[in-house]
């Protein structure tokens, strides 16, 4: 896991200062070591930071140079299946100098070209050098796990992992005026925006091509989601299953550093930890818990911990410990966010408890519908044969849940992922940042929503917008971030491209079934999946922010908008994290 960043740009006096001030801005995400290639006569600097966790030797630093000098890499995330690879590269004649999955890539690009990315199992955001062709290739991985910023115009190429890498530069990024709307409507930025005009996140599973002497680029795709329903077989389905998580678990466990998994006590990361002691006998685990009992799982924590006999800790959080974090917290998002405080902390007691890697249940939810969006459609279709008057009027009722109800006045799908997961709506967002609500609904229009989704069954379609929105937008980007702020790597093996292409595969009859949640994942592993922790409400990885911030909200709220919401949200008239997604919007720089 590391830091990636590069430059070309034929007007820059300080190439290799340059590319140092961006890889340093983001040294917290790879400490263990910094490295540089730049050529002058083309233009060139890549960087790179260092999170050491495969082959720690120096000769698994980068950039890394292929045999023949012709290709330079740079490359940030985990490619499980190097091993494979590389056996079946030294079988066609390659020779390996080191032991890490960096130098796999680039034999294996120079022997697939660009078909490899496809070939690859891991996370990854990575940029390689074609000497030969003079050409310089950026690819990022099927999911989107890792991130991959970049800016291009008829001059300049600039990327980075992350986006205070671009502002620590001496250049004047214009802010993108429309985040503001996004980010209050969302909660977080979707996938196709960012808080500065024209740096754009590179769309997972794609590359882009950019020809050095011409400053041209290209972009190709070699992974994307697809729907079908060809499994139909209950056992079947189980089987599969089983056989592709315990073989994703198994591939996410190689390291060289210190791995373990966070113990929430909900069934995804319960079921990652039992299949993890099989191939990791010496196991080691962390949960987080709290003096109050309603949000605490402690319970169900030290069920799993004692089954697997694991090498467990539970670190305490509590107000006073939350509330100093808080200005860390601010300093460390890289994009605005309305979540992220949960992975800050885990990643924080990861690090303490001498961790560089950590597996997380991530994912599961958005395939298997653990989520009430899931359960929602016949509310929803209900609501949208309301008289138009009436949505209209929702968005001046005074509690935040009926307020939502706005979302699906336009009767699309967009509206129906906003009626579960919106934050603040059309009417709203144009009052608090003082706009015209035409212009907001025509910068959420602008989602893209590829036409596929329409054809979809209702479980896939609510599963497709909390995977492409939802997950990609948030939890995969604040994982990250507030991970590597902390110098640790969080592994996700729910998204291994094996297992989600199989269970996209599988029939939305069998996958979703609203008397329980998670159905299908649950039965495939009834029979080591301990009854108390599926047999439950679920709680969800949550914290009692909104407990905590009660008396402190007051020394935030300081113009006449936070001063209102402040209101509402202690009457309870507005969730926490709405309030929060407001004070971040005010107290964010672009």
């Amino acid at each position: 896991m590391c830091r990636i960043n590069g430059i070309i740009n034929s007007y820059s006096n300080n190439l290799q200062s340059n590319t140092i001030v961006m890889r340093d801005a983001m040294k917290h995400g790879g400490p263990d070591n910094g490295g540089i290639y730049y050529d002058e006569s083309i233009s060139l600097g890549l960087g790179h930071r260092r999170l050491s966790i495969i082959d720690l030797t120096e000769a698994g630093n980068q950039p890394m140079q292929s045999n023949n000098g012709l290709l330079t890499l740079i490359f940030n995330g985990e490619i499980y299946n190097f091993p494979d690879l590389k056996n079946d590269l030294e079988h066609k004649g390659h020779h390996f100098n080191t032991h890490s999955d960096t130098e796999v890539i680039l034999a294996a690009y120079q022997y697939w070209g660009s078909e490899c990315f496809a070939k690859f199992r891991g996370m990854f955001a990575l940029a390689i050098y074609d000497s030969e062709k003079n050409k310089i290739i950026l690819a990022r991985d099927h999911a989107g796990i890792k991130p991959l910023y970049y800016f291009f115009d008829k001059h300049s190429l600039y990327f980075a992992s992350e986006i205070r890498a671009f502002k620590k530069l001496d250049v004047s990024w214009e802010e993108d005026k429309d985040w503001k709307i996004f980010f209050l409507t969302y909660g977080y930025l979707p996938s196709n925006a960012t808080t500065l005009k024209g740096v754009k996140p590179l769309e997972k599973g794609s590359f882009i091509t950019i020809d050095i002497a011409s400053l041209t680029i290209k972009q190709s795709f070699f992974l994307q989601d697809h729907f079908t329903e060809e499994i139909k077989d209950l056992h079947l389905a189980k089987e599969l299953i089983k056989e592709a998580l315990d073989n994703s678990v198994k591939r996410h466990l190689i390291a060289d550093a210190p791995i373990g998994l966070f113990l929430s006590g909900g069934i995804d990361s319960s079921l990652l930890t039992i299949l993890a002691k099989k191939h990791k006998p010496e196991l080691h685990t962390l949960s987080i818990i709290f003096d109050d009992e309603n949000y605490s799982e402690k319970k169900f924590q030290d069920i799993i911990a004692k089954k697997v006999g694991s090498k467990h800790q539970s670190f305490l959080l509590n107000k006073e410990v939350f509330i100093s974090s808080l200005p860390d917290i601010l300093l460390a998002m890289d994009q605005p966010s309305s979540d992220g405080i949960n992975s800050y902390f885990i990643s924080k007691f990861a690090k303490e408890a001498g961790l560089k890697a950590v597996l997380s249940g991530l994912g599961a939810d958005e395939l298997f519908g653990g989520y009430s969006s899931f359960s929602r459609g016949e509310l929803i279709s209900k609501i949208k044969r309301f008289p138009s008057l009436i949505h209209a009027l929702a968005a001046k009722l005074p509690q935040d849940k009926y307020r939502k109800i706005n979302f699906l006045k336009n009767k699309d799908l967009l509206g129906d992922y906003l009626f579960s997961r919106g934050y603040y709506t059309p009417l709203e967002t144009a009052k608090l940042l003082d706009i015209d609500v035409k212009e907001v609904l025509s910068v959420l229009n602008s989602t893209p929503i590829p036409a596929f989704v329409n054809t979809l069954s209702e479980g896939n379609k609510t599963s497709y917008f909390e995977s492409n929105l939802y997950m990609e937008g948030q939890l995969l980007k604040d994982t990250d971030i507030m991970s590597m702020w902390h110098s640790i790597e969080v592994r996700v093996p729910f998204l291994d491209y094996d297992f989600t292409s199989l269970v996209h595969r599988i029939s939305s009859n069998l996958k979703f079934d609203n008397r329980q949640s998670k159905f299908l994942l649950i039965e495939s592993f009834k029979d080591i999946l301990p009854e108390e922790i599926w047999n439950r409400k679920k709680q969800g990885f949550v914290f009692p922010f909104d407990v905590w911030m009660k008396d402190y909200t007051d020394n935030l709220a300081t113009d006449k908008n936070s001063i209102a919401l402040n209101k509402r949200f202690k009457a309870g008239n507005l969730t926490w994290s709405r309030y929060w997604t407001y004070l971040v919007s005010q107290s964010f720089k672009a």
